[in-house]
């Protein structure tokens, strides 16, 4: 099963996707694909981890998503990916422009085939005004087009809106 759950800043996605995965009953893994690049961001992540309970083990990985999903997946566990869009902005910031397609291309091939339960958490940036420079127009674009590819190949997507989860598509 993978659900795809998306929500604004502080939309209450994370808290959301956290409950679903306890709720299944599963071994659980926290895989993080944020990067400590100023004061507020380690701040945003210390409150992230303490947030969590013990029951989870986390690996963090900011590039190489599909190859962790591959060798991590399977029945009776449950991945709870945090965040998508912190993944896309890893690739968007590397020399060299192949990698985001090569990444997002892996993990849309993967992400089908994965056993036990995947969970995968994003910003929805696009219902605002369009960015005023070029980097944030592409990222908005990537992160749009990730989601819907995502969307399609999920069972499950959420979006969450000041705390509430509404499902967008369900088995």
């Amino acid at each position: 099963m993978r659900e795809l759950i998306l929500g604004g800043t502080r939309s209450g996605k994370s808290s959301y996707a956290e409950k679903v995965a306890l709720g299944g009953g599963k071994e659980l893994l926290y895989l993080a694909t944020a990067t400590v690049e100023d004061a507020e961001m380690e701040q945003r992540i210390i409150h992230h981890q303490q947030s969590r309970s013990s029951a989870w083990r986390v690996i963090e990985e900011p590039l190489h998503l599909a190859e962790v999903l591959q060798q991590e997946a399977r029945d009776g566990r449950t991945i709870l990916v945090e965040c998508l869009t912190l993944w896309l902005t890893n690739l968007l910031l590397q020399e060299d422009e192949t990698v985001l397609q090569q990444e997002t291309e892996l993990l849309i091939n993967v992400i089908p085939d994965l056993p036990g339960t995947t969970l995968l958490v994003g910003n929805e940036t696009g219902m605002g005004v369009v960015p005023a420079d070029a980097l944030s127009r592409k990222y908005c674009d990537e992160a749009g087009r990730l989601h819907q590819r995502l969307a399609a190949i999920c069972e499950r997507v959420t979006l969450v809106v000041a705390g509430l989860p509404q499902t967008l598509k369900e088995p």
